[in-house]
């Protein structure tokens, strides 16, 4: 038997794929700095906001059980594709488990080949706190200072800092129907440079807050926020009602405020606004961040932006990631791809590694 054919060939450099574990994840996020990541991906999420009708775009795909959900979440610029495997169920926490858990691949659409597979848990979070952000800066009222945090769960610490970061709040004020995740909350955000105060209702944490984020994990109708909570000016930041059946604001308020989103199709089944008619009139962000339509127009206006996550986000977190890894060493890169020396001898590169 000759040599040639007892060893299989080492695979090429298109066959290796960077992979970004959670450690790396971890030490890339602490080496730039929380905060400066969630500005950067604020930026990066906005930018590719402003050419949105350059991607490819669809309500993520869905599959839907009595406990949770899983979900794929594809989009493409027509140059780079990308998509995230996300779950989400809410009795997780009870069994010692994340409520929601996710990765995601980036690929070059010339070849298909992908350049990239990452860990999306801690980036997702990372994102969707950055995105909050980033409407808010169209949105919230200008000088805008306090925030009220209904819901101390996972995304807490990080809507908190990237509203610091992104829009310059110096107060949250934390609420959460389990006194321990607000406790948990207010300790991990100390010495942060903001001004956190743990409030023993969802209504004394609003009193003072121009900005109200809400971030509830019961798959439910809940009322989280009653009409007569919310006043003249606020900016609401609804982001726990992602999927359908789970909701947190009272539909009056809903009726009495300009709402924002991001993809009418996905947000109509998943956000808010699915306690609404169907024509009830709503406006895409991305044409407020380009002017091609009014975001707040007086002070008291209440502005709510209904967030259920889209795809775009996603790609977007890929795409700084895939940019911000290279050349730190932190990627494993993973033998991913076959990679035989005749492209159509597939067969030979099996039987070949066999031998």
């Amino acid at each position: 038997m000759s040599a040639a054919l007892a060893t299989a060939p080492a695979p090429s450099a298109l066959a290796l794929i960077p992979f970004v574990s959670v450690s790396a994840m971890m030490r890339l996020v602490n080496r730039i700095g929380v905060e400066t990541v969630l500005a950067e991906l604020a930026d990066a999420v906005e930018a590719d906001f402003r050419r949105w009708p350059a991607f490819d775009k669809t309500p993520r795909v869905a599959s839907h059980s009595q406990v949770g959900v899983i979900e794929l979440m594809p989009a493409s610029d027509g140059d780079f594709y990308g998509f995230k495997y996300v779950n989400g169920h809410p009795a997780n926490p009870a069994r010692g488990l994340q409520t929601v858990t996710a990765f995601g691949v980036l690929a070059e659409v010339a070849t298909g080949y992908p350049v990239l597979l990452s860990e999306m848990t801690l980036l997702t979070a990372l994102r969707t706190a950055a995105t909050s952000a980033m409407a808010a800066r169209h949105l919230a009222p200008k000088g805008a200072r306090v925030m009220a945090m209904i819901g101390n769960g996972a995304q807490s610490e990080f809507q908190a800092l990237a509203f610091k970061a992104v829009c310059g709040i110096d107060e949250v004020r934390l609420w959460d129907i389990d006194p321990a995740a607000t406790a948990r909350c207010a300790a991990n955000l100390a010495g942060c440079g903001l001004v956190v105060t743990p409030c023993r209702s969802a209504e004394a944490a609003i009193e003072g807050a121009q900005i109200v984020t809400t971030c509830t994990a019961d798959k439910a109708h809940a009322t989280i926020l009653t009409d007569n909570m919310v006043g003249a000016g606020v900016h609401l930041n609804a982001i726990g009602g992602d999927c359908p059946g789970k909701t947190e604001l009272a539909p009056a308020i809903l009726q009495r405020a300009s709402i924002f989103v991001e993809y009418p199709p996905q947000t109509r089944i998943e956000g808010e606004i699915q306690q609404l008619a169907p024509d009830h009139p709503v406006t895409e962000l991305w044409q407020v961040i380009t002017g091609q339509a009014p975001g707040r127009t007086d002070a008291v206006q209440i502005t709510l932006f209904d967030g259920v996550g889209f795809a775009i986000e996603d790609f977007s977190a890929l795409m700084w990631l895939h940019k911000r890894i290279n050349g730190t060493g932190l990627a494993q890169m993973l033998d991913m791809i076959a990679d035989p020396d005749e492209p159509r001898d597939l067969y030979g590169m099996l039987c070949r590694a066999g031998v």
